[in-house]
């Protein structure tokens, strides 16, 4: 407790701060056509993309308390700010998707942080997600987005390397022009394309180990096996387990947010108080 309420008092300074050195701000009232259509019949955003999936991580230690790791996660992105506005209802083919594939450093029974890693979404016409097709149905479709994880976030894990229970894991991201929002899709609450700017992601996941009954033959052949390039025995065979402080699976569940980049010299800053906001959010969701 005394943690989360550091935490969040860091984070209040932190904000303000941040508020006084630069206008950068997490986006609101921004506009997504997952179809990528334009603005005209776009959707209101208030904050945030819900996100849930798999992700499958390797771990290699580095000394008997450090280690280095690689993450595969495959996400489904089917609402927004919590609020059942699905998009394939407002949007019928408008399924979206994303991978994420990340690489970092840990202490075991302490914290570990992301050195870097791309997190790229995707539009599909048909519902792919949690088939074969790609991977896992995750990277089907039309390329619509791509961030390029920065140094830093991270989360706690317990003394096997696993997330701590429901624990909170924060992902840091830029997408950059060219190339890194594609037009059509994301915009401005004044409607103009975000396609033409560089933008700052930050993800908040709530992550869970997955147990035998959730790691179906299809999530660890498509994720572990083709996507990971996992080799252990369970490929194909049926027979995979997750090994703690080896490989194993999380699943993962929380919110997407897109912000302003911050003038040079207050990113750190600005990154510490998303995080606190994170956590005071996910606390007050618990309480």
């Amino acid at each position: 407790m005394k943690f989360f309420t550091k935490l969040a008092a860091a984070a209040a300074v932190s904000l303000a701060m941040v508020g006084t050195a630069s206008a950068s701000t997490v986006l609101n009232n921004w506009q997504f056509n997952p179809l990528g259509t334009g603005v005209a019949t776009a959707q209101t955003i208030n904050e945030y993309l819900d996100v849930n999936g798999n992700a499958f991580i390797q771990l290699n230690a580095t000394s008997a308390s450090t280690f280095n790791f690689v993450e595969h996660a495959v996400f489904n992105i089917s609402q927004a700010d919590s609020n059942g506005d699905i998009f394939t209802d407002t949007f019928p083919g408008g399924y979206v998707t994303a991978t994420f594939e990340a690489y970092g450093s840990g202490q075991f029974a302490g914290g570990f942080q992301f050195a870097g890693g791309t997190i790229t979404m995707y539009h599909n016409t048909t519902k792919t997600y949690g088939t074969t097709a790609g991977v896992f149905g995750a990277n089907t479709g039309t390329q619509i987005a791509q961030f390029q994880v920065m140094p830093g976030g991270g989360g706690l894990v317990d003394g096997t390397g696993n997330p701590t229970g429901n624990g909170q894991i924060t992902v840091n991201a830029k997408a950059t022009t060219p190339g890194g929002l594609h037009a059509g899709y994301f915009f401005r609450e004044n409607g103009s394309d975000l396609a033409n700017e560089d933008l700052l992601a930050f993800a908040f996941t709530n992550a869970n180990g997955v147990g035998p009954k959730g790691l179906t033959p299809t999530l660890v052949n498509e994720v572990a096996c083709q996507f990971s390039h996992y080799t252990g025995p369970g490929c194909g065979s049926g027979t995979y387990s997750n090994v703690a402080g080896n490989h194993f699976f999380v699943s993962n569940n929380g919110q997407f947010k897109l912000a302003e980049v911050p003038e040079p010299g207050s990113l750190a800053l600005f990154g510490l108080a998303i995080l606190g906001a994170g956590v005071v959010s996910r606390k007050r969701k618990q309480a």
